[in-house]
């Protein structure tokens, strides 16, 4: 599986790049996901957002995904990027792209890769409000920070 097709990135994400890299003849379907920074959050305004990930291991675990998704649906092509660093309002966050024969599996596997991004990929993003800010734990929002941000050191250890 090429590693050019799994990325973190700290420049603008562009979907047309991603679209190229899994256009394929044999396949009449493909299916992008464009994940943005949106302004309302739980109904709270968000002013922007700080991504941080643990880069070699979010792209070895994107490659991870990539592998599960030809599994389950061997006839694919996917690749992913996911930026890193200060996003702002309507600012690309990640992108995925899947090739497929036909429209359904192309579907099916982008949002199989989604869901598996935020379960094993180290990725944490931090959120700017009007009145503070906050480190969001993993993307499922389910680990609290004790120190107030993600750990990069702990990650080493592992």
């Amino acid at each position: 599986m090429e590693h050019t097709l799994f990325e973190i990135k700290h420049e603008p994400l562009l979907v047309e790049e991603l679209v190229e890299k899994v256009t394929r003849r044999d396949c009449g379907a493909i299916s992008t996901f464009i994940g943005t920074v949106r302004e309302l959050t739980h109904g709270k305004k968000t002013l922007k957002l700080e991504y941080q990930a643990y880069e070699p291991m979010a792209v070895k675990m994107l490659i991870h995904i990539g592998q599960e998704v030809q599994e389950k649906w061997p006839q694919s092509t996917i690749a992913i990027s996911h930026r890193v660093g200060m996003l702002q309002i309507s600012d690309i966050a990640v992108i995925i792209a899947v090739s497929t024969p036909h429209r359904k599996a192309a579907y099916e596997a982008n949002e199989y890769a989604m869901e598996r991004i935020k379960e094993i990929v180290p990725i944490w993003k931090k959120e700017y409000w009007e009145d503070g800010t906050k480190w969001i734990g993993d993307q499922l929002e389910q680990k609290e920070y004790p120190k107030g941000k993600p750990d990069l050191g702990e990650m080493n250890n592992d």
